[in-house]
């Protein structure tokens, strides 16, 4: 919780140091099962709806007992959610740092999966939370997913220049904008041979295996148009940006979670 903290105030964390004192607190236990540890931990939190380390790719087979410790020591530390409350409503300005796109844009992260952890969690009660889904409201920040569309938008407009696609560059539409937000897709972008891309864009503060929301017509479009469609899911947006790009239909790409139904009297 203390490495969480300093990161949320935006200062850089030394898990190699902080691994190595752990060791010496338990019984110098090997540094793979601290990470390990720490990965499930991640796990956890992103369950309660809590920010995690994004250099702890989160993992399952954890202990119920952790979940108590986790929300034990969240409920102790005020400072902690405030700076996790400041995160997801602070209003954000569009990124206007130099775009090396080369730094940007990086691979997809690759869940940690160990076998039988599906039926373990099919069998566990549905993971308490701590009062806020915080996770839920950072993807609720209009300002911060503006800015993320903005953010995009010139990353497409570099990307077609560099390419040596100037005229497409300047075709780039937010159609979020102007076109209004049903589509399916916020930007309208396009391959260097002129091919249309469609582009939706999900932007957290918070790490790269944070979950993210998608709506129904998200999902339906990312299948119709799935040679076209591609989602860039931005991350670390406050600290520093960067994103990966899923391509094709949604339901291919990700594991989809009902989690709002519309209903009608029967």
């Amino acid at each position: 919780m203390t490495m969480l903290e300093i990161e949320l105030r935006g200062k850089s964390v030394n898990k190699a140091e902080h691994n190595r004192v752990l060791r010496q607190l338990l019984n110098d236990r090997s540094k793979g099962a601290v990470e390990f540890k720490h990965a499930n931990v991640s796990a956890l939190m992103i369950e309660m709806g809590l920010p995690y380390i994004d250099g702890y790719k989160p993992r399952g087979n954890y202990q119920a007992s952790l979940r108590d410790e986790i929300l034990a020591q969240w409920a102790a530390r005020p400072v902690l959610q405030a700076a996790a409350a400041w995160m997801v409503s602070a209003p954000v300005d569009t990124r206007a740092d130099d775009i090396d796109l080369d730094e940007v844009f990086v691979p997809v992260p690759r869940r940690n999966v160990e076998l039988g952890v599906v039926r373990e969690r099919a069998a566990q009660p549905v993971t308490p939370r701590p009062g806020v889904n915080y996770l839920q409201r950072d993807a609720q920040n209009a300002a911060l997913g503006l800015a993320g569309e903005e953010y995009v938008l010139r990353l497409e407009h570099h990307r077609l220049w560099a390419s040596g696609a100037a005229r497409l560059a300047d075709r780039v539409e937010h159609v979020a904008k102007t076109r209004g937000d049903g589509l399916g897709y916020d930007i309208v972008s396009f391959e260097t041979d002129g091919r249309e891309r469609l582009i939706e864009v999900k932007t957290t503060s918070f790490g790269a295996m944070t979950p993210f929301y998608a709506s129904w017509r998200e999902v339906a479009v990312s299948a119709e148009r799935a040679e076209q469609y591609k989602l860039y899911r931005l991350f670390m947006f406050r600290a520093a940006p960067k994103v990966f790009v899923l391509d094709g239909a949604l339901e291919r790409t990700c594991i989809l979670d009902a989690v709002q139904y519309s209903a009608r009297l029967a």
